[in-house]
């Protein structure tokens, strides 16, 4: 019996071992390989595509800090992310202040292995250090984008300041809140690669540091030309580009749904810019490169939230009605409240942001959202869907305002004062900062 015993266990043990081999994770190289490019194109998107965009935009004198102010956003907000961020977003830890932060377990990424997979459970298996990265390009970029309000007077070292600050303060518990298991990713909210993490909430940061900064020095009473609207074009252009590695990589893997995210994205991004050029022609008699670069970003960061959920008429949709609230805000709206949204981060981002998240509770398709573990949990409650998605941008709204007043505050306290001198401000803050000129002839 004994014999018998040992003769089958010789005989089982190559099956046990094929067994055990197949349950063990093993990764995917080419789901590896997009989450890497993807990771780039994101990256390339902050240093170069928006300062571009918001270097193009503004005076002469001051393109230099105002490239510099978006290049030092990337590299302060990453370094901010890894040391801290990263484990307020995606950390993990017990009871009720979990619905709000991730933890500190992963600070300066302790705990977590060279050889740890993103997510075994949902198939990522790609390195969990490339999801580190990739998510840290989207904490810089959002930072960044409120950039675009203060520029041409926010002192560069309170910038500074801010920015590593306001990663981890503002930034990180509101990704843990939509994407890390937080409240609203438990209560259901679809924000598929975005629009409320990044883009409403840079767009938002931005306008209260508009308002607490203050006006530039004589703003709506002196022409303020953008040096170059080639150069802002040209941003547009590698942003568009970016984007790709920004909604088609939330798919986090090289599959069916990075495929409907980058279909999508170029739909919304084509169409707001045709409907922007079109708007311009019956208001102003004349379509713009400047205004078509403006429409094209309008209808990218709609897209955000709902790229992976929608298809192609929701696209459509998306795009058309996120380039007329965008030009609307731009246009109507500034000039009717009167703050200096210097390059209207608040204009383009937060309301493209914002509507984009409630459309995509409207549009989204209920054989996309149900890949997703979570959204559209019943596909016959499209009205609960909504009231989520509105719950999701109203709690992002007022955590952005709050974070960003309290940390705007912190950050001037120790930097003696927000805003530049004001004979810095007339002579421009290239020379009078950097020591530099963008041209020197």
């Amino acid at each position: 019996m004994k014999l018998k015993f040992l003769t089958l266990s010789a005989a089982l043990l190559p099956m046990m071992a094929f067994a055990e081999e197949a349950a063990t994770p093993v990764l995917n190289s080419g789901d590896t390989a997009w989450m890497l490019i993807s990771t780039a194109l994101v990256m390339l998107m902050t240093p170069i595509g928006l300062a571009l965009f918001y270097g193009g935009m503004t005076r002469s004198k001051n393109v230099l800090n105002t490239y510099g102010m978006v290049f030092m956003a990337f590299a302060v907000g990453m370094i901010a992310w890894v040391v801290a961020g990263f484990s307020v977003a995606f950390g993990t830890m017990e009871g009720s202040l979990n619905s709000v932060i991730g933890g500190f377990g992963h600070i300066m990424l302790g705990g977590i292995s060279w050889t740890e997979f993103a997510s075994v459970d949902l198939g990522q298996l790609y390195p969990k250090f490339v999801f580190v990265i990739f998510q840290g390009t989207f904490a810089a970029i959002t930072v960044a984008i409120a950039a675009g309000a203060v520029i041409e007077r926010m002192k560069f070292s309170t910038w500074l300041v801010f920015v590593a600050l306001w990663t981890v303060i503002v930034y990180a518990p509101i990704a843990h809140m939509v994407w890390g298991g937080g409240y609203l990713f438990n209560a259901g909210a679809l924000d598929f690669a975005g629009g409320t993490v990044v883009h409403m909430n840079g767009g938002l940061a931005g306008l209260a540091l508009a308002i607490l900064v203050g006006k530039r020095a004589g703003y709506s009473k002196v022409a303020m030309k953008p040096m170059s609207v080639m150069l802002t074009a040209l941003g547009a252009g590698l942003l568009w580009f970016g984007w790709y590695g920004f909604n088609a990589g939330s798919a986090f893997g090289a599959n069916a749904i990075a495929g409907v995210a980058m279909l999508t994205t170029t739909i919304a991004a084509a169409v707001a810019t045709i409907t922007w050029i079109v708007i311009e022609q019956i208001v102003f008699k004349k379509p713009t490169l400047l205004g078509a670069a403006t429409g094209a970003i309008a209808g990218l960061v709609a897209i955000t939230p709902a790229a992976g959920f929608v298809g192609v008429g929701g696209a459509l949709i998306i795009g058309i009605l996120g380039a007329l609230i965008a030009f609307f805000g731009i246009t109507v709206l500034k000039k009717k409240f009167g703050y200096d949204d210097s390059l209207d981060a608040f204009g383009v981002h937060f309301l493209a942001g914002l509507f984009g998240a409630i459309a995509t509770g409207v549009l989204a398709l209920d054989d996309k959202a149900l890949l997703w573990a979570g959204p559209l949990k019943d596909s016959n409650d499209r009205l609960g869907q909504i009231f989520v998605q509105a719950e999701s941008v109203v709690i992002v709204g007022l955590f952005t305002l709050i974070g960003t007043v309290v940390v705007y505050y912190i950050s001037s306290l120790l930097t003696g004062g927000a805003r530049v001198d004001a004979e810095i401000e007339e002579m421009g803050l290239d020379e009078a900062i950097h020591g530099e000129k963008v041209m020197n002839l």
